[in-house]
């Protein structure tokens, strides 16, 4: 395995050379840790995050828009694992209009197919708090979506800037109005309710109590505030004894 990604000059690049410099960084013992987190996924050789990441931050510093052009135009049956989770990193770290940003996130988004590339995807969209605004309107088309991937995102994405006091109102609606169903978005939405009762819980209670969840999203719900080390013993008891006969 590589410790460093070695030299090359973006004028000069293409996605093959990038290719080349993922390969150079493989980890056969990192890729059997993510068999067991991923199964179903095969297309990964074992890169680490923090690799990756200093790769996306030197091409988007390079030269990220043309990157961006060339590998968001790749069918995603022919790329690696890292490859879509390092053009989701770029994303993240680009700079420039936001309008740009949507552009890109629209056309990456259809090749998440795995819990984990959407929610590193999700974590490094700090885009999100330089225009919250803007990034709360255009998420509705996510969440709202039946694509069970495109909802994960909506979904992940509220989970990660918009559980504040400005938004935490609106949210329980929309968990509400998301179509429930599908393992990846039940489980998104358990874990933004657990974050919810976190950080508001007598808002959440008041939503658990009148909760029309399916009953998979709510018991995962009061699973993950149970499991959670920032709610108290007699919390966690009362929250137990909510579980629907």
């Amino acid at each position: 395995m590589a410790d460093e990604v070695s030299g090359w000059k973006m004028e000069n690049y293409n996605l093959y050379n990038i290719r080349e410099e993922i390969l150079r960084m493989a980890d056969d013992s990192y890729r059997e840790f993510q068999k067991k987190l991923l199964p179903g996924t095969e297309n990964f050789i074992g890169v680490r995050l923090p690799h990756l990441r200093r790769l996306a931050k030197r091409i988007a510093k390079e030269d990220g828009k043309a990157y961006l052009k060339a590998s968001l135009e790749k069918e995603s049956k022919e790329e690696l694992f890292e490859e879509i989770m390092l053009q989701g990193m770029v994303i993240g770290y680009m700079k420039g209009d936001i309008s740009d940003i949507f552009s890109y996130t629209e056309k990456f988004v259809p090749k998440i197919d795995n819990w984990s590339v959407c929610d590193s995807f999700c974590s490094g969209f700090k885009h999100a708090l330089e225009y919250p605004e803007k990034v709360w309107e255009w998420l509705e088309g996510f969440w709202s979506s039946e694509e069970e991937f495109k909802a994960r995102f909506g979904i992940v994405m509220l989970l990660d800037y918009y559980i504040n006091d400005k938004y935490i109102k609106e949210l329980f609606p929309i968990f509400e109005s998301i179509r429930q169903g599908n393992y990846y978005v039940d489980m998104a939405i358990a874990w933004a309710i657990s974050i919810c009762y976190i950080r508001y819980p007598k808002l959440c209670m008041g939503f658990l109590r009148e909760s029309r969840l399916n009953d998979f999203t709510y018991h995962k719900s009061l699973q993950k505030i149970v499991e959670s080390r920032c709610v108290s013993a007699e919390e966690k008891e009362r929250i137990r004894k909510m579980r629907r006969k």
